[in-house]
């Protein structure tokens, strides 16, 4: 038999998924000149971004809110494609970032800034290898596969402000995965699955390179995002096909990110062409 909360509901009742602990994250995170302002955490909610969108198209709520939800119902990734999991099996959270320094233009580079981000704090405190599927997926290996395990979105928010969110599989077991090519940390043998250090490790890298990229006026290659990025991309070097909008497609080897955030894509008749957004499939290794 099922334990049940006192709700009633067994899908919160699983001993293997514990809450997180809102007031230790606050301790942990917020403090005096840093970046974070607060740290909420709700039980369910359609989506962290589309309610940090909305609080933040106002104005009035500061930099450096962090929203994360144990369960979401509504989840976006790109192309309002539906993240689903159950209750406490993964990290969902959004973060609300208004970078005047830096040029709109440049603003491109967040959603990869963040997978860098992501992909360090969890390498230091899952142990777990990590790689980026450009634009904004994460990768890991599970029985010698590659596996999505989470995904980044970028939204304005009013004039000044960008809502990035981030979603990461956490504990969810193969037979919760909602597609065969879809993995988790502990399938890809993550040394812990306890979400708050994770989650201070992930917001802790944030930190520092949105710090570093800001201080640079948003020149990715002069606060070395660039290069992060591009070492940790297991997107290029691939033979990829690009699915662009107005159903074209282009097929080549991914080269290169440029300046604008963009994947260089040469073609076999020696073409490059840049994408700026468009759905990539890894077709094989160069």
């Amino acid at each position: 038999m099922t334990p049940r909360d006192a709700s009633g509901d067994s899908r919160w009742s699983d001993l293997d998924r514990p809450p997180l602990n809102a007031a230790a994250l606050r301790r942990a995170l917020v403090r005096e000149g840093g970046l974070w302002s607060d740290v909420e955490v709700v039980q369910s909610t359609g989506s962290t971004n589309s309610d940090l969108v909305a609080r933040a198209a106002g104005g009035e709520t500061p930099e450096g809110v962090v929203l994360v939800a144990e369960e979401q119902t509504s989840g976006r990734g790109r192309l309002d494609r539906q993240w689903t999991a159950p209750p406490r099996s993964g990290l969902f959270f959004s973060v609300l970032l208004r970078p005047a320094e830096v040029p709109v233009a440049r603003w491109g580079w967040l959603p990869l800034l963040t997978g860098v981000a992501v992909a360090t704090g969890l390498a230091r405190t899952a142990g777990v290898d990590t790689a980026l599927k450009w634009p904004n997926d994460l990768l890991v290996t599970v029985g010698g596969e590659e596996r999505k395990a989470g995904g980044i979105l970028a939204e304005r928010a009013g004039a000044d402000g960008v809502v990035v969110g981030v979603g990461v599989n956490v504990t969810l077991r193969a037979e919760e995965l909602p597609v065969p090519q879809a993995g988790s940390l502990a399938l890809a043998g993550a040394a812990g699955a306890d979400r708050d250090p994770l989650l201070r490790g992930m917001l802790r890298a944030l930190e520092d390179w949105y710090g570093r990229w800001r201080s640079a006026g948003g020149d990715p290659a002069a606060c070395g995002l660039q290069d992060t990025y591009a070492a940790g991309c297991a997107t290029l070097g691939r033979v990829v096909r690009a699915e662009l909008p107005g159903d074209r497609s282009v097929v080549g080897e991914a080269v290169a990110v440029d300046g604008d955030g963009r994947l260089v894509i040469v073609t076999e008749e020696g073409v490059q062409e840049p994408v700026g957004a468009g759905d990539i499939v890894h077709l094989r290794p160069a």
